[in-house]
């Protein structure tokens, strides 16, 4: 399965800042482009129909919708719009959801079924199929069916969890896992295990499906400056996926005080909490150097993708055309020798 490399966007920007995003991006050997669905940011789907037509080769997906936020009626239409226009293709994204329950939204129960059925609604719409859908937390009429034009294959689905169940039902029926949040190689195999237990139940090929590590990434010329500010970025995720993480043991005490710190702005005092060995397993961050040997390390535990996210540079436009000018030419370098 052939490696790759990928970048990711928070959606907080200007239409004008999506296009130009666009265009920085299409300028290098990206293999994919993913939006977040994060609350309170943009909906995903319009950030993706700005950029769709600037971006050449790479795919687009968001990565990952919550079918507690977003009906998969939905996710299926936008996804079958934005295909129109992504010349690379169109992945799509399903996950139970975070930071749901602090705007009010009601996480749709039972939490992993809401996904599994969510994939089988959204491929039942892709695919033009009739007869109606009846399903423990989606039902659709018989007479249902998708009423536009339909995408010319069926995208493939990504699924993002920590969890061990989840993953076990990504290995049934999803193409990739992504483990959003992480740069931690000791969680590879662990997610490996997990989804191997999927691909197994449905007698898949092992490793059927690839595995995808994103987080934070803060790259710059100046090593210090870029990891300080990772640790800034990374202080707003950290005390939701450090207790996921079963390889890393982290305080309940220093959890709750990050939370709170988070809570109350004060992102200084937070990144002061968070040691370098926390940073590497839950951000990329330094120079280009640093990146190429952390995203090696993933590769080499058996990540089949890994997905750079935001803020990528002290200066946005500059971490990117670092990641594409330096980061990627030497990794698809090592990977060749």
């Amino acid at each position: 399965m052939r490696r790759q490399i990928s970048i990711a966007f928070q959606t907080d920007k200007t239409a004008a800042q999506y296009v130009a995003l666009a265009r920085l991006v299409n300028a290098y050997d990206f293999d994919a482009v993913s939006v977040y669905c994060d609350l309170p940011y943009h909906p995903p789907y319009p950030p993706l129909m700005l950029m769709a037509p600037h971006i050449v080769r790479a795919r687009l997906g968001v990565a990952a919708n919550s079918p507690s936020r977003i009906h998969p009626l939905d996710i299926a239409a936008q996804t079958a719009l934005l295909a129109e226009v992504a010349r690379g293709g169109v992945y799509i994204g399903l996950a139970r959801g975070a930071w749901l329950a602090e705007h009010a939204v009601v996480e749709r129960q039972p939490a992993v079924q809401a996904v599994r059925e969510a994939v089988e609604v959204v491929r039942y719409m892709l695919s033009g199929a009739t007869g109606g859908f009846q399903g423990q937390v989606f039902q659709l009429a018989e007479h249902v069916r998708a009423p536009y034009p339909l995408p010319a294959y069926m995208p493939p689905v990504l699924i993002g969890t920590w969890g061990r169940t989840l993953a076990a039902v990504a290995g049934e029926i999803a193409d990739e896992v992504k483990v959003g949040g992480s740069a931690n190689p000791d969680l590879v195999p662990i997610m490996r295990g997990y989804i191997a237990e999927g691909e197994r139940l449905t007698q898949r090929a092992a490793g059927a499906v690839r595995i995808v590590f994103g987080a934070v990434t803060v790259v710059d010329e100046d090593r210090a400056a870029a990891r300080s500010a990772a640790r800034r970025a990374v202080a707003l995720y950290l005390p939701v996926v450090a207790p996921l993480d079963p390889t890393v043991q982290v305080e309940s005490d220093r959890i709750e005080r990050l939370r709170l710190l988070v809570n109350q702005h004060d992102l200084g005092a937070a990144a002061a909490l968070i040691s370098d060995d926390l940073l590497d397993r839950f951000a990329f961050s330094g120079d280009s150097d640093d990146l190429v040997a952390q995203a090696s390390r993933l590769f080499e535990a058996g990540a089949g993708r890994v997905e750079f996210g935001t803020p990528h540079g002290l200066v946005p436009e500059r971490g990117i055309a670092l990641i594409g000018q330096r980061v990627i030419p030497e990794l698809r370098r090592l990977w060749s020798d």
